[in-house]
């Protein structure tokens, strides 16, 4: 089982890789609609709402905890 580079997520079956590719090592959430990933900009933007949603933080704490998350993630290596 692959994990996501862009962040963390594991990828158990084809369906939950990038354009429906087990050789992109980046998830669905990752990928923009053109299969490509995402930018950093634009992964840390949708974790950060995707923390805010689930787990209540306001947006601040939620940016904080998405950089936190992405500083581990090998996609995101030399942007911080």
């Amino acid at each position: 089982m692959k994990t996501c580079i862009a962040c963390g997520m594991p990828m158990k079956d084809a369906s939950e890789h990038a354009m429906n590719d087990p050789k992109k090592d980046y998830c669905i959430y990752c990928a923009r609609p053109d299969g490509s990933m995402q930018s950093f900009d634009e992964k840390l933007e949708s974790m950060a709402d995707f923390i805010v949603r689930t787990q209540g933080f306001d947006r601040k704490a939620a940016l904080r905890a998405a950089e936190d998350m992405m500083k581990k993630l090998p996609a995101w290596e030399g942007c911080f």
